[in-house]
């Protein structure tokens, strides 16, 4: 198949340097308003790749996000909010990038060139038939993403992918592909931006659908959120005034009683 990197295309755009703020930040927010609407042509893709992690994870796995630079940072973002958000486990969806931790901060060099380190990441986490392996990259060139792909394929592992590019050398290699061709980017290459937000609106996608569907979500409010700060405890208390039709101040008793806004509200009900 032929495959064209359009992610690495020409600009639509030129000269940038000679428009004022407002041409620049117009012409960037009219890119962007594309990206939705390339997503929305791959959402049987994404309905797939849902699918199967609510089954696998329904089986006791977890959901793995690897990729290099932003498209690892954006898998490593998405899974850390999904204890706070849900109350889950640290160790239910689990984000890498090429280079290890340092690279969340500093990009190093080459790390994701290697054909190895990807596999031997998921090893370190004892990665089974159970799990789920979603790799992440705009260009789907990745190697480092690529060959960890290859290797669960042929473990067995189910494999998913966000990518920009078709028939790229990710999608073909990923049992579930989800590919969003947003275009050029406007500064020529910088994927950081349109494909960037079209990775970071997937996993949103995925992530939240998923655990809903494994009964984090009650109604449309987050009933299994950690209450780590003051603003979250004082969203499970707006919560339970609502659910429950009871004062704050009896919100706040229960909740300081309890914890957690789902056990709240069993404990009320049955009483």
């Amino acid at each position: 198949m032929d495959f064209i990197k359009t992610t690495e295309q020409d600009s639509n755009y030129n000269n940038l340097e000679q428009m004022s703020t407002s041409e620049l930040l117009n012409n960037i927010n009219n890119e962007d308003k594309t990206v939705p609407l390339a997503i929305e042509k791959a959402i049987p893709q994404i309905e797939k790749l849902v699918n199967v992690t609510v089954e696998k994870l329904k089986q006791g796995g977890r959901l793995f996000y690897m990729g290099a630079g932003t498209s690892g940072r954006l898998g490593i973002v998405d899974a850390s909010e999904c204890p706070p958000t849900f109350g889950v486990s640290h160790e239910l969806v689990i984000g890498l990038i090429a280079g290890g931790d340092s690279a969340i901060r500093k990009a190093v060099e080459f790390a994701e060139d290697s054909k190895e380190q990807g596999w031997e990441d998921l090893l370190d986490y004892n990665i089974s038939e159970k799990d789920v392996v979603v790799g992440i990259a705009a260009s789907g060139t990745t190697p480092y993403v690529i060959h960890a792909l290859q290797k669960c394929n042929e473990n067995n592992i189910s494999t998913g992918c966000i990518t920009c590019n078709e028939n790229s050398p990710l999608q073909l290699t990923a049992k579930f592909p989800v590919t969003v061709v947003v275009g050029p980017e406007f500064v020529t290459g910088s994927s950081r931006m349109k494909a960037g937000t079209a990775q970071k609106l997937v996993l949103n996608m995925i992530s939240t659908s998923t655990m809903i569907q494994l009964g984090k979500v009650k109604g449309n409010k987050m009933v299994d959120m950690q209450l780590s700060n003051n603003k979250l405890v004082d969203r499970g208390e707006k919560m339970l005034v609502s659910e429950l039709n009871i004062d704050k101040e009896t919100a706040k008793e229960l909740l300081k009683k309890y914890g957690n806004v789902r056990t709240v509200i069993k404990e009320f009900n049955n009483g």
